[in-house]
C-alpha cells in the first residue's frame, strides 16, 4: 500500500466515479474557495488557475498527500458557460447551443506534499475536447431542465447523462475531459509524480 493518501478535492460524483473506475483508493475533501474566473486569462490557463487554487486550499496542512482538483468549463463562440443559476439560465444556454460547436475545458493541478505538509511538487494542466450538437427543440430542452440535471453541469449538460447524451452529435478529443477529469493524461503526470500509487493499481489487477 502507498503511504501517500490520495485525496479528490472535488464533490462532483462524475469526478469520483472515474477515479474509483480506475482502481484508485482515495478520501473526498471539497474545496471550499470563491471560484472567481480569472477572464483575463485564456479559457485553458483560467482552469488551470481555479484547479490550482482548488488544490492547494484542500492540500492545507495535510501531509503526505497527493491532491486532485478540477475545474470545467464550456466556451462557445469566446463566451463561457458555467453552470446555469437557475431554470431559465440552463434553457437559455442549452437553446445557445443548439447545433454548433463548442470547446469543453478541464483544468486539473496535482499538489504533493512531504511529510511537514510542505508543498513537494505541484503541477497544472488542461485539455480541450470539441464538442457538436444536434438540434434541439424546446420540448427536448424543457424536458431535460425538468429532471434537474442540467443545474450542476458547466454548459447545463453532461454528456453522460440520459438526456445530454442524445444532444451530442460528434465530440472530437477525449470524452472523459467532457465529463469533467480527462483520464489519459491524468493517468501520464500520475505516473511521473506519484509512481507508487499507479503501481499500486497495478498489483491490485488478478
Amino acid at each position: 500500500m502507498s503511504s501517500v493518501q490520495l485525496i479528490l478535492a472535488s464533490s462532483s460524483p462524475r469526478r469520483k466515479k472515474l477515479l474509483s473506475q480506475i482502481g484508485l483508493s482515495f478520501r473526498v475533501i471539497a474545496s471550499q474557495i470563491e471560484e472567481i474566473f480569472p477572464v483575463h486569462e485564456k479559457p485553458g490557463k483560467a482552469v488551470q488557475t481555479i484547479a490550482t487554487q482548488k488544490a492547494a486550499f484542500v492540500a492545507e496542512g495535510k501531509a503526505n498527500s497527493l491532491v486532485i482538483a478540477a475545474d470545467t468549463i464550456v466556451v462557445l463562440d469566446g463566451i463561457i458557460l458555467g453552470q446555469p443559476a437557475n431554470q431559465q439560465e440552463a434553457k437559455t444556454m442549452l437553446s445557445s447551443l443548439s447545433s454548433k460547436t463548442h470547446d469543453v475545458y478541464t483544468g486539473v493541478a496535482i499538489i504533493r506534499t512531504d511529510k511537514n505538509a510542505e508543498i513537494k511538487v505541484q503541477h497544472a494542466f488542461h485539455e480541450r475536447t470539441k464538442v457538436t450538437f444536434a438540434t434541439l427543440d424546446n420540448r427536448e430542452i424543457d424536458q431535460y431542465i425538468q429532471s434537474g440535471s442540467p443545474m450542476d453541469k458547466a454548459g447545463a449538460y453532461g454528456i453522460q447523462d440520459d438526456w445530454g447524451a442524445l444532444f451530442v452529435s460528434r465530440i472530437e478529443g477525449d470524452y472523459y475531459n467532457v465529463v469533467g477529469l480527462p483520464l489519459h493524461k491524468l493517468y501520464k503526470n500520475m505516473k511521473s509524480i506519484a509512481p507508487e500509487i499507479i503501481n499500486h493499481i497495478y498489483s491490485k489487477q488478478p
